[in-house]
């Protein structure tokens, strides 16, 4: 049976943080399904201006649970987790993977809704070098590496670690790869 891996996003979620993984789960033969606060299309953030646009296939409020997914794929960008933290039912729908034990992957400033989400106490997590501390204040052990995997949680600094986060993930998922085959930022 094929994996299915949720990414929820909105706007101004880091371009090749939401495209590389999603290529690189599709590669691997698992299905990739776009969650967001609205319908439509979610625009990218790369580089210092907007990105591309990614279809949106279903809203959180469509959603009912985490049923029906293998894993959730959380991109970064610093606008995007901002925006999805603030809403309950994208926090609701993090809390639901970590509660199922299900593979959750954040990457930058991703990790924010772990956090936000009550799922990072006692857990060895990375991200973006401006959010460690609210990490440790939300009882993190936070390190410095490329794809820290804790229990069901992978989480990555940046968009040079999308081989290495990209790579945990599908192998969480029973798939496996090769590093040197993976998109990279």
């Amino acid at each position: 049976m094929t994996k299915r891996v949720m990414i929820l996003a909105t706007d101004g979620f880091e371009q090749s943080e939401l495209m590389k993984p999603k290529a690189n789960l599709e590669n691997a033969g698992i299905e990739t399904e776009v969650v967001s606060l609205e319908s439509g299309e979610i625009k990218g953030w790369q580089d210092k201006d907007w990105g591309e646009s990614v279809a949106v296939d279903k809203r959180v409020d469509e959603v009912s649970s985490c049923e029906g997914y293998d894993a959730l794929l959380l991109p970064g960008g610093q606008m995007n987790p901002d925006i999805l933290r603030m809403n309950e039912r994208a926090v609701a729908i993090v809390r639901e993977f970590g509660m199922a034990n299900k593979p959750i992957a954040a990457i930058c400033h991703a990790p924010w809704l772990l956090a936000e989400a009550g799922l990072i106490d006692g857990k060895t997590v990375t991200g973006w070098p401006s959010i460690r501390t609210d990490l440790k204040n939300a009882g993190a052990n936070v390190v410095d590496e490329e794809a820290a995997v804790d229990g069901n949680l992978v989480t990555s600094r940046n968009p040079d670690d999308i081989p290495a986060f990209s790579k945990a993930l599908i192998e969480m998922l029973g798939e496996s790869v090769d590093k040197r085959e993976l998109e990279t930022a």
